[in-house]
């Protein structure tokens, strides 16, 4: 058994987590600093664990639990959230500490029994509203659901003043560091907002209801402690106003312009695009593909008000990693978004049509007619590339006057 030690972070609470610091992709998101797992454990007279970790990282949460009691001491275990790198060890914890409860949100029970195939009677059903005796402390169960999945689920600790909330308020961020203002706090929310952006941003309208859900019940919140990232303990309200923020997406005046080049004309068209809208006060963000991750597409896009898209055409399409980009954007619903395409080619120009159509799936209306240039601009053509960057700011000044 390797040596790792619990954190106590209350008199009754010490995480007992993981950290990941080679992960590098997750589900196609760039985990370009790590990510955490975690889990914790509370010592009352029914010895309960939140959460469990990614399988791999199994022996290190054991060893975290052995450090405080022997693991077969544990009585209840909650799931609050049934993906697989918070439940990948969890039958093996029900096997280990042969739990007289294991709880779960109702599609939280469903989800579980489809991945590990449980009989009917492992896991316990709980609901919004419920809760839960410890002895001292009561836990109260508020279910969240696509939040980001069907089963998610929050529990309140209310002796502790804790709430886990499982993926809710996270960030993929491995550090030794436990909570929120013991890190740079432009590292900590440049990464809560690619959380967000990544994960989130399909779910807005159900964060907007989450929010006011949580306002209702009033709690009295000092620690937040979620499944991936940092415990919030000093800006829980700066955390939970940037989460309601990001929901709206409000107009912004600010343009990402997106694009790939193979004899740099598209690269060109871009820079003219870019003058454009600089000319008319709008901040712009240029994101070559070539050199621009995807998931650091989708956290550009999250506070912009305009996404102009450039390709060239290869093989009657748009090129590959425009394609790649744009149907993660689809999937990810951004709204209240303007749109322009532009492009080059060589003899058929079918890139900027293709363009056009996945804009308008993902409902986002064109303020300029679209550019498509015959192989390398001229001057004209140049200048045209300007004017579709001029009408895009015009437009996007306008939306953000009313």
């Amino acid at each position: 058994m390797k040596s790792f030690t619990a954190e106590k972070i209350t008199e009754k609470v010490y995480w007992v987590g993981a950290i990941d610091w080679g992960v590098r992709d997750f589900h196609g998101y760039l985990t370009s600093r790590g990510s955490t797992y975690n889990a914790f454990l509370i010592i009352d007279e029914k010895v309960t664990l939140v959460d469990t970790v990614k399988k791999p990282f199994q022996d290190e949460m054991i060893a975290r639990i052995a450090s405080v009691i022997p693991p077969e001491k544990i009585d209840y275990i909650i799931s609050n959230h049934s993906e697989m790198d918070h439940t990948g060890c969890l039958t093996d914890m029900i096997e280990l500490a042969k739990p007289e409860k294991v709880y779960a949100s109702t599609m939280g029970k469903k989800a579980l029994g489809l991945h590990f195939h449980f009989d009917d009677d492992v896991i316990t059903a709980v609901k919004s509203g419920e809760t839960l005796s410890l002895g001292e402390s009561n836990l109260t169960f508020v279910e969240t659901r696509m939040l980001h999945w069907p089963d998610s689920m929050v529990t309140y600790l209310d002796t502790e003043k804790i709430m886990f909330s499982q993926d809710g308020f996270g960030m993929h961020l491995a550090s030794t560091e436990r909570y929120d203002d013991q890190l740079p706090q432009q590292v900590l929310y440049e990464e809560a907002e690619k959380y967000f952006a990544n994960i989130l941003l399909p779910f807005s309208p159900m964060v907007s209801g989450l929010m006011k859900k949580l306002a209702d019940l009033n709690l009295d919140i000092e620690l937040l402690c979620p499944d991936h990232g940092p415990i919030w303990r000093s800006d829980i309200s700066g955390i939970l106003k940037r989460w309601e923020n990001w929901a709206i997406q409000k107009c912004s005046r600010k343009a990402v312009i997106i694009y790939d080049t193979m004899w740099k004309s598209t690269g060109l068209l871009a820079d003219a695009v870019t003058d454009g809208l600089v000319s008319q006060g709008i901040s712009v963000k240029v994101m070559p593909l070539d050199s621009s991750h995807r998931s650091d597409v989708a956290t550009a896009v999250l506070d912009s008000g305009a996404l102009l898209v450039g390709s060239p055409t290869i093989n009657g399409e748009m090129f590959p990693r425009v394609a790649d980009v744009l149907t993660y954007l689809k999937g990810l619903k951004p709204k209240n978004l303007i749109g322009a395409v532009f492009g080059s080619y060589g003899w058929s120009g079918e890139a900027v049509k293709n363009v056009e159509q996945c804009l308008e799936k993902m409902k986002i209306p064109l303020a300029a007619e679209s550019l498509n240039i015959n192989y390398v601009p001229d001057n004209e053509a140049l200048a045209r590339a300007r004017s579709l960057g001029v009408e895009v700011g015009k437009e996007l000044n306008e939306r953000c006057n009313q």
